[in-house]
C-alpha cells in the first residue's frame, strides 16, 4: 500500500503516453523517488530519523522535460496555495530518499514549494547501490556538473509552472549536494539565497567537474550560507578558511552576495550532521542549522 504522499498522480504524463503506460511510469517513479533508504546508506539508525507527516500538505512526484530526458523528482508544497516560495532541495550522494524527501516536506511545512530533482537519473538509481564505493564510480563520478546546473533550471521552471514565486527561489543541498548548491549560487539569476551543508570547496577539476566552489567566490550571485562540522574528516577547516579569503576578497571588489555570506562550524560536529537516519546526527546542530537556514531565507527576501 502506498503512503499518503505517494498517491497516484498522473498530471505528468509525456505526450502522447496513455494513461495506463502513465500509470506505470509513475508507479516506478513513486518506488524510485522519497521511499525508503539507499541501500549503500546502511545501517540506518531509525530511532533518530524523523518522520514529518504529509497533513496539510500536496506531496508527490513527478518528472519535467530537460531536452527531451523526463527528470524524475519528489515534491511538497502547503495544500492549496500558490504564489510560494520555492526552495530546491539537491539531494546528497545517495539520490532522493526518504531523508530527502521528508526534508521537503520540512520546508513545504514552513511555507515553501520544495523541490528535489533525482540528479543522477540519466546515469542510474542510486538508491540500488549496497556499496559506497560502486555507487561512486559507477553513478555519481560520471554526473556532469553542467548537466546538473541545468537540471536545477528545469526544476525552477517547473516551479514557476506550479505555483511557485519565480522573484523568492532559494536552494540547499546535503553533502555532494552542499558543493552543488554553491555553483548554483554562482550561477543562477533566480537564487536568491543558499544554504549549503557540509559541500566540499575544494578540489581537482576535471572535465565533468571544470570548477570548485573556491574558483566560484567571485562570481556569486546569491548570498551563501555555509554550515559545517568542525570534526568533518572529508572537509579540513583549513578550506573553510580559504573559502572566508575568497568571499571577503570578493566582498572588497564588491560583489554584495559574497560579502554576505558566512560559515556556521558546528566544532563537535561531523560531516552528515542533519542526516537524521544516520549516526553522524548531532540533533542540537541539525536544528540549529536548519532554523537558521529558514532564517538566512527569510533574511534575503525568499520567505
Amino acid at each position: 500500500m502506498l503512503d499518503q504522499d505517494q498517491t497516484q498522480d498522473f498530471s505528468s504524463l509525456l505526450p502522447g503516453e496513455s494513461t495506463a503506460a502513465g500509470a506505470s511510469r509513475r508507479t516506478t517513479l513513486k518506488l524510485a523517488l522519497g521511499v525508503g533508504y539507499a541501500a549503500a546508506a546502511m545501517p540506518i539508525m531509525a530511532q533518530t530519523a524523523i518522520k514529518t507527516p504529509s497533513e496539510g500538505l500536496r506531496t508527490g512526484e513527478s518528472v519535467y522535460d530537460m531536452q527531451g530526458f523526463m527528470v524524475p523528482f519528489y515534491y511538497a508544497a502547503p495544500e492549496g496555495k500558490t504564489h510560494l516560495p520555492v526552495v530546491l532541495v539537491v539531494h546528497e550522494i545517495f539520490g532522493v530518499h526518504a531523508y530527502i524527501a521528508d526534508t521537503c516536506r520540512r520546508f513545504a511545512k514552513a511555507g515553501y514549494l520544495a523541490i528535489a530533482p533525482d540528479l543522477y537519473a540519466r546515469q542510474g538509481d542510486a538508491s540500488a547501490y549496497p556499496q559506497m564505493a560502486t555507487l561512486m564510480s559507477e553513478v555519481v563520478s560520471k554526473v556532469p556538473d553542467a548537466q546538473v546546473l541545468a537540471d536545477l533550471d528545469g526544476a525552477v521552471a517547473w516551479a514557476g509552472e506550479n505555483g511557485g514565486n519565480l522573484k523568492k527561489v532559494a536552494i540547499t543541498g546535503f553533502c555532494w549536494g552542499g558543493r552543488i548548491t554553491w555553483l548554483y549560487a554562482e550561477q543562477s539569476k533566480n537564487v536568491k539565497a543558499a544554504v549549503a551543508w557540509y559541500g566540499r570547496l575544494v578540489g581537482t577539476a576535471s572535465d565533468l567537474t571544470p570548477k570548485q566552489p573556491l574558483d566560484l567566490a567571485a562570481g556569486l550571485k546569491a548570498p551563501v550560507l555555509g554550515l559545517y562540522g568542525g570534526q568533518d574528516g572529508g572537509i579540513p577547516l583549513t578550506t573553510i578558511n580559504q573559502m572566508k579569503e575568497a568571499l571577503a576578497e570578493a566582498g572588497a571588489h564588491g560583489n554584495s552576495a559574497a560579502k554576505a555570506s558566512e560559515f556556521v562550524v558546528y566544532q563537535d560536529a561531523p560531516h552528515a550532521f542533519h542526516a537524521d537516519y544516520r549516526p553522524s546526527y548531532r540533533k542540537e546542530a541539525a536544528a540549529d542549522g536548519f532554523a537558521r537556514a529558514l532564517a538566512w531565507f527569510k533574511a534575503h527576501g525568499v520567505a
